[in-house]
């Protein structure tokens, strides 16, 4: 399974995109600010979108949410980053939060969102497909 975070509008307090599952358009993303860290950036700990590039993505026990989680893996400078459910950049940490209808820092719908990013990620996982996120 291939992700893709296209970034588009960045705000004043968050950075909104759009997510892709093989190249289909799924939903709206919501992270922190982008501070171009790939590009020389400095991370500002707790507001700090990651930096661009490819990673993968597997489930497993989040000690924070105390469930089975999206993570994904070796981000430079970042550690226990998850795709989860949330609604402002107050929810991110560095995450990626996804959900509907973005406007000013904010994304709606993101429970159900979520769920359903959920069942298809554990789907291609129980599949032993490969997951990667391409973040743009």
């Amino acid at each position: 399974m291939e992700l893709q975070l296209e970034r588009y509008d960045f705000q004043e307090k968050s950075t909104i995109g759009k997510l892709y599952i093989n190249d289909i358009f799924f939903c709206y993303t919501l992270e922190d600010i982008d501070r171009k860290l790939e590009n020389g950036g400095i991370k500002q700990d707790h507001i700090t979108a990651i930096p661009r590039g490819l990673y993968q993505v597997i489930i497993d026990m989040s000690t924070r949410f105390k469930k089975l989680m999206p993570h994904i893996l070796d981000i430079p400078q970042f550690e226990g980053i998850r795709i989860h459910s949330g609604n402002s950049d107050t929810d991110t940490e560095g995450c990626i939060i996804l959900g509907q209808n973005p406007k000013d820092n904010w994304i709606s719908n993101s429970r159900d969102t979520f769920n359903q990013f959920f069942i298809k990620l554990q789907s291609a996982i129980n599949n032993k497909e490969k997951v990667t996120i391409l973040v743009r």
